[in-house]
């Protein structure tokens, strides 16, 4: 299989506005983007990363996940953008490196902001989904039942080298993100973590946070919790053991109408977020 180099732009964290990918897993998969290390020291320091969906976290045994240059944004502590390297769609699993070479905390994300839509033409249903400054040119001329509905989705995780920064956390004010009270990369096993979740730059109040820990195939049990979010959209979550974790939280808007002659078709659009963060905790 070919390996490329594949540049993020200076602006590509406003692309990811713009992507058109499909959903980082599908609605009876968990989609995950692992490290191969989060806390490094040095001058510079290749990380590995794995990232696919499956029903287990971090289980490569369903699909790959797939990711395009407008949904893979990695961002270094200073702002700038990162690059990854040898990128490999395989089987079950993504792979790709990047070369950590800035102090301080890198994020790496793959995600997808914009809007779904459907109509109906000439008594067939239709539909289009991609960046919500779009929409209005791909809606064809004559359709009738227009309904649209935003949905944002993101998944990230985090590498830090030498000491950690907080740069890489400051929220966009779109669908669901996390602004952490205890940095991601200082986790310990036993002790608890804090962290605020955010919907459109709003506290995301009263909601389930579903935490899991890798490693399933090794276990007869899952070893999973959910947590909720007070007023202030935040959490403690008490890590049971060192292991990677993964971390998400979801919002679904079931009151969107159905356009005429959309019925049993997929359904309509609906209004949706998601967030899921993949977090390693240490001994």
């Amino acid at each position: 299989m070919k390996k490329f180099v594949l540049p993020t732009k200076a602006l590509a964290a406003l692309a990811v506005l713009a992507a058109v990918v499909a959903p980082m897993s599908a609605q009876a998969h968990r989609g995950w983007l692992m490290p191969s290390h989060t806390v490094l020291s040095g001058d510079s320091f290749w990380v590995s990363f794995d990232a696919g969906a499956s029903n287990g976290v971090f289980i490569a045994d369903h699909a790959p996940l797939r990711l395009s240059p407008q949904s893979l944004v990695i961002t270094a502590p200073d702002g700038s953008a990162g690059a990854a390297a040898n990128l490999t769609q395989g089987a079950y699993r993504t792979t790709f490196d990047v070369e950590i070479n800035k102090p301080g905390t890198w994020k790496i994300a793959n995600g997808s902001v914009g809007v779904n839509a459907a109509w109906t033409l000439n008594g067939t249903p239709g539909r289009w989904r991609g960046p919500a400054a779009d929409l209005a040119a791909n809606i064809p001329a004559g359709a009738t039942d227009v309904v649209s509905a935003p949905s944002a989705n993101r998944l990230e995780t985090f590498v830090t080298l030498g000491e950690p920064t907080m740069t890489v956390f400051a929220p966009t004010g779109v669908g669901i993100e996390m602004v952490p009270v205890t940095h991601p990369n200082d986790l310990v096993a036993g002790e608890a973590g804090v962290f605020q979740f955010l919907k459109d730059g709003q506290p995301y109040a009263d909601a389930d946070v579903i935490v899991a820990r890798g490693g399933l195939q090794y276990r007869d049990n899952p070893e999973e919790m959910t947590v909720r979010t007070d007023a202030d959209g935040k959490v403690s979550i008490t890590w049971p053991e060192a292991g990677m974790y993964w971390v998400n939280t979801s919002w679904r808007d079931p009151s969107a109408p159905a356009p005429t002659g959309y019925e049993g078709r997929g359904g309509p659009p609906v209004a949706s977020a998601q967030y899921t963060a993949v977090l390693q905790v240490l001994p």
